[in-house]
């Protein structure tokens, strides 16, 4: 029982391995309605059951400067409402999978699914009785399912779509977020507020729960469909533009930091990214008023990352900081990070750009 690191996970595998058949058939009765929109035969019970992986619906947060445990290259997830900037490190995330929070007005759940390396933002103000999420204990592709506590529908992570209950065929409404390493994050954002240990609950945020699971070639859960042209684990960000999808890989981005103005199935976008840094994020090169830009990196003035033709400088999450479009926010692509095994489960035929 190497692979798990703690009592709890070594007890939690021999459940998935010996008692799966049985639980999968009494969770699936229990948490699910008729009417599914993927493959009712490939969701899977991941063995805790409905919130057997406990959300965290009460966040504290602490300043980057106070935090002592993390290591520089544990990744973290960034996010920016209005002008306030907040981090969410893996270490938590990993046993935790959902944060549900409220900035101002917008109130959104930051979901990450470990066994995928995904991490996407959803807008859950539109919810009225309740606006937060929990984790069902259903994979689909060894994907997430949440579920939302106001209709208890199920939301599969990586379609961005609920595909299950009172809200089937709904789409998620995603918020833009960077995934990079704390190192990087540091400077970034030196005077962020990063999400604490102090969570409520007792775990030992030190101890990755997988083993060596995210450095190994093998999956805990099946998938419909394997592609062999990149390793299983390997970090891509993944672009979707209506009916076409393509992946760049993190690794192969030029350090310090590599733009690639492109177009992509009609959609002009740019593509910037650090294998240095450990960064990837791609917005929308046409602004509303229909002027087109053209960009090339910026180095060594973070959170600046990038500066378009007309000589505004623009930093990671796509705001305009100086220059004569200062102020303006590029518009985020429909993307996200994913390792490769996971993205091509659910987006067959993608395109590799290298």
């Amino acid at each position: 029982m190497k692979m798990f690191q703690s009592k709890y996970m070594k007890l939690l595998l021999i459940t998935m391995l010996v008692f799966l058949p049985f639980c999968a058939q009494q969770s699936l009765d229990s948490n699910l309605s008729a009417t599914w929109l993927i493959p009712e035969e490939e969701v899977a019970d991941g063995g805790p059951g409905k919130d057997g992986i406990a959300a965290i619906s009460n966040p504290i947060f602490i300043p980057v400067s106070e935090v002592s445990f993390l290591l520089e290259n544990d990744l973290v997830i960034g996010i920016q409402i209005g002008n306030l900037v907040r981090a969410f490190s893996h270490r938590i995330l990993d046993q935790h999978e959902i944060v549900n929070h409220t900035i101002g007005n917008t109130s959104f759940a930051l979901t990450y699914c470990p066994l995928t390396g995904t991490g996407i933002a959803w807008d859950t103000s539109e919810f009225t009785l309740d606006k937060t999420f929990g984790v069902s204990g259903l994979l689909y592709n060894s994907n997430l399912i949440a579920y939302d506590r106001e209709t208890d529908s199920n939301w599969s992570q990586m379609l961005n779509l609920c595909v299950n209950g009172e809200l089937t065929g709904k789409e998620a409404k995603p918020i833009h977020v960077v995934e990079t390493t704390w190192q990087t994050w540091k400077l970034l954002y030196p005077q962020s507020m990063i999400l604490s240990t102090d969570t409520g609950y007792s775990r030992d945020y030190s101890i990755y729960p997988y083993g060596n699971y995210k450095t190994s070639d093998s999956l805990l859960f099946s998938v419909s469909k394997l592609d062999s042209r990149l390793p299983k684990k390997e970090r891509v960000l993944g672009i979707i533009a209506g009916e076409k999808t393509t992946v760049y890989p993190i690794n192969t981005f030029d350090d310090p930091i590599k733009v690639i103005n492109e177009t992509f199935n009609d959609i002009q976008i740019v593509v910037a990214g650090s294998a240095e840094k450990n960064f990837a994020v791609s917005f929308e090169r046409k602004l509303p008023d229909g002027t087109l830009l053209s960009f090339n990196p910026v180095e060594g003035e973070l959170p600046v990352i990038m500066m378009d033709n007309e000589g505004t400088k623009w930093d990671i999450f796509g705001n305009g900081i100086s220059g004569p479009r200062a102020g303006i926010k590029l518009t985020p692509t429909s993307s996200f990070i994913a390792y490769w095994f996971a993205w091509a489960a659910f987006y067959h035929g993608t395109e590799i750009q290298f």
